[in-house]
């Protein structure tokens, strides 16, 4: 297969659940290891630790979390440099590196463009995302990776996307670049134009780090999932951003699922994980 046959057949498989026969480099199953918290707030980071363990504990697979609240400077952690297949998950990469490209070329969005980075983001459209990849090219997602320091993220070959190797860290960086006011990656337009479109995805993709979050906190979500023939596994990913009640934080959390779950068992178990995250901030 040459390269630009397998990054189609790898674009028309991502997020429809189809098995991708590609080798992939997958986090190992290991011991859960423990959930770490910091907080300012008194009693809140113990609180989290426990609640986020417990939520991991009971679910199977290979967990990743990274919970961060600016108001009341918490942060919380587990397998934050593990590497995940990204899955749809990236496609948020791609728009700021999109975005990162026009700043530095002096010039906005083209229809075009804005017509794909829309369906990109709000209905997770794959053949958009190829085409928004295909024009910046790897050199220019490097570029923006470089600029928002996300260190651990490895572009995947031959135009394959969805298996980019990405991990909480980043994600977390990334979430931080976006909502920032202080962030000199991307103006502060261009950082509301991407949470903008965060928060219009489609009802029926808005499942993940967004459950459990009051209704009066304002959601920016993107989600990612995908199987993979090499193991048969689910990678389903969920990444956001919430601001209200006092508080503003996001959470991305990455899951690899033991052989024979499903699509629904990793979205249940992020859910389970967002939602004590959610309770336990709100509650502070």
């Amino acid at each position: 297969m040459t390269h630009q046959r397998r990054a189609r057949a790898l674009a028309a498989t991502l997020g429809a659940g189809l098995l991708i026969p590609l080798a992939a480099a997958s986090p190992a199953d290991a011991a859960t290891p423990t959930v770490s918290c910091t907080s300012a707030k008194a009693g809140l980071a113990t609180k989290l630790r426990q609640d986020i363990q417990a939520a991991v504990n009971a679910r199977s697979g290979t967990i990743a979390v990274g919970v961060y609240d600016r108001s009341t400077k918490t942060i919380c952690t587990l397998r934050p440099t593990v590497r995940y297949d990204s899955a749809s998950v990236v496609k948020v990469t791609v728009l700021a590196a999109l975005l990162y490209d026009t700043q530095l070329q002096g010039r906005g969005l083209t229809d075009r463009e804005m017509s794909l980075a829309r369906k990109m983001i709000t209905v997770s459209d794959n053949d958009a995302t190829t085409a928004l990849w295909n024009q910046l090219g790897v050199t220019k997602i490097k570029r923006f990776l470089a600029a928002a320091n996300m260190t651990h993220t490895v572009p995947g070959p031959y135009g394959t996307w969805g298996i980019t190797q990405i991990s909480v860290t980043d994600e977390q960086k990334l979430l931080k670049m976006l909502t920032a006011s202080s962030s000199t990656v991307l103006s502060p337009a261009r950082r509301a134009y991407a949470l903008k479109l965060m928060r219009e995805v489609v009802s029926s993709q808005r499942w993940g780090t967004p459950y459990g979050a009051p209704s009066t906190v304002t959601k920016a979500v993107k989600n990612g999932w995908l199987q993979r023939s090499t193991d048969h596994r689910w990678r389903v990913h969920s990444i956001g951003a919430f601001k209200g009640n006092g508080h503003d934080y996001f959470i991305s959390v990455l899951t690899l699922n033991n052989t024979g779950s499903t699509w629904q068992y990793g979205i249940n178990t992020i859910q389970n994980i967002s939602k004590v995250v959610h309770r336990d901030l709100h509650a502070s």
